[in-house]
């Protein structure tokens, strides 16, 4: 079900299937900042990755032992919601395990996410809350994606010297890695740059960036803080571009064993909760 936010400035949906922002809008000039999902060009629009982010090795992942199936970027963005609160400018939604999600993953959780409209834009905020009697080990990810044109910039707040790992046909990562910027700020979208896939980048110093478009007249600032991982991936030549701030990453080909090796996982004692938010923050008419 579509639920629909506003206040003087914008107007925003989410769908409850994944608990996904469905659309954010200019109430002035109407504009739409996120990609409005196309099914033969990618279908998603701005899905919420947990309890892994992107590809497992063998589709599985192994705790205390035993082996559990696990779809690439995890169950919730395909998981139903339940509406907790809405009001006129805020929806709240909860995922909570189930004996569904314990065939696929033995953890009991609530994953709250949250979503806000404020003068300046749209505020988006995730709680993962430990409900087991010991530990929890999960990756969380979010995938929203903008809407944007080839040739349009992407800019950090810093200047920042990054290589980019990429992934392989089965999306596993590869041992290479790929300079992309060298004390530098920007690049521009093209559609070459994800052929080869997402650029997934790691050590960002920035806590935010901004996607340029000269030619609609529009700038939009993505706030995301401190994450150890940072996708920005679209398909090439499709008229969006996603910024992803991800806890986690895909596997490589090393057999790790236990869940609680996995490269980038997070992990939470009884009673604890994992925070984050983004934001999203439009200039128009520049």
């Amino acid at each position: 079900m579509i639920y629909s936010i506003e206040n003087e400035k914008f107007s925003a949906q989410v769908n409850s299937m994944g608990a996904e922002l469905h659309s954010f809008r200019s109430k002035k000039t109407g504009t739409e900042f996120i990609w409005f999902g196309k099914e033969e060009i990618w279908y998603g629009q701005a899905p919420i990755l947990f309890p892994v982010v992107g590809q497992v090795r063998n589709d599985t992942i192994t705790v205390d032992g035993k082996s559990y199936n696990m779809q690439k970027h995890g169950f919730a963005r395909k998981s139903e919601f339940e509406l907790v609160s809405a009001e006129k400018s805020k929806v709240v939604f909860s995922l909570k395990s189930s004996p569904e999600t314990l065939k696929k993953y033995p953890y009991e959780f609530e994953l709250i996410v949250s979503y806000e409209l404020n003068d300046s834009g749209l505020k988006a905020s995730h709680t993962v809350k430990n409900l087991n009697d010991g530990d929890m080990y999960f990756s969380f990810g979010a995938h929203p994606g903008f809407n944007c044109e080839v040739g349009d910039t992407v800019e950090f707040e810093k200047n920042e010297t990054l290589c980019t790992e990429r992934i392989s046909s089965d999306n596993l990562i590869i041992p290479e890695k790929f300079p992309l910027l060298n004390n530098e700020k920007t690049f521009t979208i093209t559609k070459e740059i994800f052929e080869p896939d997402a650029l997934i980048l790691s050590d960002v110093q920035s806590e935010y960036v901004t996607i340029n478009s000269p030619s609609q007249g529009r700038i939009i600032k993505v706030t995301f803080g401190k994450t150890p991982f940072l996708g920005i991936w679209a398909k090439p030549g499709a008229p969006y571009v996603c910024i992803e701030p991800w806890f986690g990453v895909n596997d490589g080909r090393e057999d790790y064993g236990e869940f609680f090796n996995k490269r980038g996982i997070q992990h939470l004692s009884q009673g604890e909760e994992f925070n984050f938010c983004w934001s999203a923050e439009p200039f128009e008419n520049i």
